[in-house]
C-alpha cells in the first residue's frame, strides 16, 4: 500500500506543477493559493525540495509592501474565463514590481514558516550541503515571514484583543464552514450579482457539493466592499460586514511563531521575539475564543462580540499549541473523540469539517460535513504535540488508508469514504508523502 500510494502521490504532484508554481488541481483551481503552497511543500520536499522551495518563493514574490500574502496569485498564461473570480473582478493595482491585476487582496492561514522548516528539517538530514543550500533559503525567506505575521498580527487586530481577524470566509481556508453562518446572516445577499458574474466552479463542479447561491453572492459583495475600499484595514470595524476571529487561523498564526523561533535560529536573528509573540497569541485564544460552558474553541464575530454557536474541525486546531492549558487541551480530545466528530478508533475515518449530529450536518457539501486531509494533518500534530501518541498515530493510518481507497481527491464523504470535489489535488497528495514518511514529533513542542 505505501509503496504505491508514495507513486500515486508524487505522480500528481508531478502533473499539477506549472513552470514555477503548483497548482492546486489542474480542473477548478488553476492558479497558486497561498496555504496550499504550504501544505503541499511539506510534502514536495521529499520528492522535489527544488521546487519545494520554488513554490513558496513564487509565493512570497507577491507579497504586498504592507506584509500581507495574496490567497490567490493569478498565473497570467490563464485566461481570464478560466476561473472566477479572475484579476479582473479582484482589480487590484501594481505594487512593488508586481503588475497590476496580479493577485487578490485576501490573505490566507499563515501556514508558511511551519512549512519553510519543514522543508529546510529535510535538507539539512541529508547533510551540510543540503543544509547549506537550505538555509540560503531561509536567509530569504525569514524577513518575508516575518513581515506576513506583523502583517496579520498588526493590521489585522481589528477587535484589540491580539487576535487577527479575517475580513472574508475565504480568508480562513474553510470557506462555507458553519462556524460564519452567525456572523455571515448579516451580510446583504445580492443574487444580481450571480447574474452579472458567472459562478465557474460549478460548470466544473457538482452544485450539491459547493457553496450555495446565497453563500456565494454574499462572497462577492464581501470582497467589493474591501476592495472598493481599496483593501485598507483600518476603520473595517466601521465600513466592514464580517470581521471573524477564528481559532484555526490564530491557532496557525501561534504555530507559525513557533517555527520561526527555530528559522530565527538559523539565520542567525532573534529567537525570543517569536516565542513571546507566541505565548501572547495562545493566551489571547484560550481566553477569548474558549466557550467556558460546552468546553469548546468556537470563532468569534468581532462586530458583535459573540461567539458562534457551530462546532467546527476550526475548534480543534488549538490542540498545534504547546502552551494550551492542559484542560483545553483535554477538552479539545475529548470534543473529537466524541459523537460529534468521532476518532478513526470509532469511525474507521478521519473527523469531518462539522458536527455529525447537527441538524445541518452536510455529507458533500464542502466545509459543512466532509473530510478533509490537511485539518486532520494538523489536528494529528497538535495530537503529538500534547503527547497523544496513540490517538495520532491511528489517524495517520486513517488519512493513508482513506487516500489509498479512495484517491487523491480534494476532499472526502464522511460515512463512505468516498472521493468528492477536484480529483488529482495537490494537497492531498503532498500530505501523503509526509504521513508515510514522518512519524516525528514537531520540534516546537519541546521547545516552545
Amino acid at each position: 500500500m505505501s509503496a504505491d500510494l508514495w507513486k500515486s502521490a508524487a505522480s500528481v504532484l508531478d502533473g499539477n506543477w506549472a513552470h514555477d508554481h503548483m497548482v492546486p488541481s489542474r480542473r477548478l483551481y488553476p492558479h497558486q493559493w497561498s496555504w496550499d503552497a504550504a501544505f503541499i511543500a511539506i510534502g514536495l520536499a521529499y520528492v522535489n525540495p527544488t521546487r519545494a522551495w520554488r513554490d513558496l518563493r513564487s509565493l512570497f514574490e507577491a507579497q504586498w509592501p504592507d506584509g500581507r500574502v495574496p490567497h490567490i496569485v493569478f498565473d497570467p498564461l490563464t485566461a481570464e474565463g478560466d476561473y472566477f473570480p479572475g484579476p479582473a473582478f479582484w482589480d487590484v493595482p501594481a505594487y512593488g514590481n508586481r503588475p497590476a491585476r496580479g493577485s487578490t487582496g485576501l490573505v490566507q492561514p499563515p501556514m508558511h514558516a511551519i512549512a519553510a522548516w519543514e522543508v529546510y528539517r529535510r535538507a539539512a538530514s541529508h547533510g551540510a550541503r543540503c543544509a547549506h543550500e537550505a538555509g540560503e533559503q531561509l536567509k530569504w525567506l525569514y524577513p518575508r515571514l516575518v513581515a506576513q505575521q506583523e502583517y496579520l498580527t498588526g493590521r489585522r487586530d481589528t477587535g484589540g484583543r491580539g487576535l487577527a481577524s479575517i475580513v472574508h470566509p475565504w480568508e480562513s481556508g474553510l470557506d462555507n464552514s458553519p462556524s460564519w453562518d452567525a456572523a455571515m446572516s448579516g451580510v446583504p445577499a445580492d443574487l444580481g450579482l450571480l447574474d452579472r458574474y458567472r459562478r465557474r466552479d460549478l460548470q466544473v463542479a457538482d452544485a450539491a457539493h459547493r457553496p450555495t447561491d446565497v453563500d456565494y453572492a454574499r462572497y462577492l459583495g464581501l470582497v467589493i466592499n474591501y476592495r472598493d475600499g481599496g483593501y485598507e484595514d483600518a476603520g473595517l470595524a466601521h465600513r466592514h460586514a464580517f470581521l471573524v476571529e477564528c481559532p484555526s487561523f490564530n491557532a496557525i498564526l501561534a504555530a507559525a511563531e513557533l517555527a520561526l523561533v527555530h528559522i530565527a535560529a538559523v539565520v542567525g536573528a532573534d529567537p525570543m521575539i517569536h516565542r513571546r509573540r507566541a505565548r501572547r497569541i495562545t493566551e489571547a485564544i484560550s481566553t477569548h475564543l474558549y466557550d467556558e460552558r460546552t468546553a469548546t474553541f468556537r470563532s468569534r464575530d468581532v462586530r458583535t462580540g459573540t461567539l458562534s454557536p457551530a462546532r467546527c474541525v476550526s475548534g480543534l486546531m488549538p490542540l498545534l499549541l504547546p502552551d494550551l492549558p492542559r484542560e483545553q487541551a483535554e477538552a479539545i480530545m475529548a470534543e473529537a473523540a466524541s459523537p460529534r466528530f468521532g476518532l478513526p478508533g470509532t469511525t474507521g475515518l478521519p473527523v469531518p469539517s462539522y458536527d455529525r449530529t447537527a441538524p445541518g450536518f452536510d455529507t458533500l457539501r464542502y466545509w459543512r460535513g466532509p473530510i478533509w486531509i490537511n485539518v486532520n494533518w494538523l489536528l494529528r500534530r497538535g495530537m503529538l504535540v500534547h503527547g497523544y501518541r496513540g490517538e495520532a498515530e491511528d489517524l495517520r493510518e486513517a488519512m493513508v488508508r482513506l487516500v489509498h481507497d479512495s484517491g487523491h481527491y480534494e476532499y472526502f464523504h464522511p460515512e463512505t469514504g468516498a472521493g468528492i470535489g477536484a480529483p488529482m489535488f495537490s494537497w492531498t497528495a503532498a500530505l501523503s508523502l509526509d504521513l508515510l514518511a514522518d512519524r516525528s514529533v514537531p520540534a516546537y513542542a519541546k521547545a516552545a
